[in-house]
Parts: structure tokens; sequence; C-alpha cells
């Protein structure tokens, strides 16, 4: 009677080393995406109450959101800009940035969120400046009475 001996059985594990990979790829992608996301946010400007305030109904193609501190100043992509005045050449790069991705000057839309003690006339001279450089589509942000 003839024994065969046992064959060693193989285990074959899986590498975990590209999905691992991915997964870091990921969690950087999303941390830098937040990130980028609250630049254009000013958490110190308390926005006007309204009843008659009502929500966006789409987003815009192309968006320049200004943040107007009650001083007059402007916070633009994170940076202050103490005078309304100085903006021509941002709002020209911002014009030349949307044209770049085939959107029209007349679709920019600028999204202006002014402190609630801001003077009434400080964002008039902003919304003529814009006006000034071609910037004719404006939203303004309020903060809905109901909350």
């Amino acid at each position: 009677m003839k024994f065969k001996k046992k064959q060693k059985v193989e285990v074959l594990e899986g590498d975990l080393t590209p999905m691992i990979d991915m997964t870091f790829q990921l969690i950087a992608f999303f941390m830098l995406l937040i990130n980028f996301s609250k630049v254009d946010r000013a958490e110190d400007i308390l926005l006007p109450k309204s009843v008659l305030a009502v929500p966006p109904e789409e987003r815009p193609d192309y968006q320049i959101i200004l943040n107007l501190q009650p001083d007059g100043s402007v916070v633009f992509a994170g940076q202050p800009i103490p005078e309304i005045s100085t903006m021509d050449p941002i709002f020209r790069q911002e014009v030349n940035n949307a044209s770049r991705e085939n959107v029209a000057v007349s679709d920019i839309a600028v999204i202006i969120r002014s402190h609630e003690k801001t003077a009434t006339g400080v964002v008039q001279e902003l919304i003529a400046r814009c006006q000034k450089n071609e910037l004719e589509n404006f939203k303004l942000r309020v903060k809905d009475e109901a909350y």
C-alpha cells in the first residue's frame, strides 16, 4: 500500500497596500476640499436678517464672494483688502479667470456678504466699483428671519 505525502496547501492573501494608499489619497483630497470651501466665508460677518430672504435657485457657474466688514474693508479669498477703491485689479483678474473657463461676464455672480452693521453707502460703493469693472450680476446674502 502506497501512501501519498500530503502536499502543502498555500493560503493566498490579497495585497491591501493599493487599497490603503487610495484611502489615504481620498482622505487628503477631502481635507483640502473642506479647507478651500471655508476660505470664502468670513466667520466674523454677521449677516443682516430679512423676512423676504429667498434662497438661491441654483449655484452660479462662476462666483466672486466678497465679505464686507463694518469698517468698509473687504475680505476676498481669505485676504483682507482695506480699501474698496483698490479692488480693480482683483476684479479684472476674476473676469480673466472666468473668460478662461468660457464664462461670460454677464454670468459672473458677485455675492456680497455684508456685516449687519455696515453702512448701506459702503455696500453701494462696492456695487459701483464692481459695475465699473463690468460686473453686474449681484446677490446680497442675508440671514432668513425664520431661522
